[in-house]
């Protein structure tokens, strides 16, 4: 059972692998857009780190959205709907968070099959 930090720092690793299992946080890049294009960012985000590590959306297993204003709950589907692979969607629960930086609106938190 092997364990594989991607980018790992003193406080964090940018992504973990174990037993063919990725563990991986996405938060926005676009901090002035709007909740819908932060999502669509962050879910990009996703995509590209699991395209490094050798996975796609439709592997992914399990996510967790942290979401700061319940109001941004349509405009952060509609960005979801238009990303999640059709008929390969994982479990997926939102909660609503205050998240340490002002400027997100979004957090999102994924456990995908390699």
């Amino acid at each position: 059972m092997s364990i594989t930090r991607i980018d790992p720092e003193h406080r964090m690793s940018e992504a973990v692998i174990h037993n063919d299992t990725i563990y991986y946080t996405s938060v926005p890049e676009n901090l002035d857009a709007d909740a819908e294009a932060q999502t669509a960012n962050a879910l990009a985000v996703i995509d590209a780190m699991l395209t490094r590590l050798g996975s796609d959306k439709s592997k992914i297993l399990d996510a967790t959205l942290f979401l700061v204003d319940k109001a941004d709950f349509p405009a952060m589907n509609r960005a979801w709907d238009a990303w999640v692979s059709p008929g390969q969607a994982p479990v997926r629960c939102t909660v609503q968070a205050g998240l340490l930086n002002p400027k997100y609106k979004i957090e999102i938190k994924i456990i995908a099959a390699r």
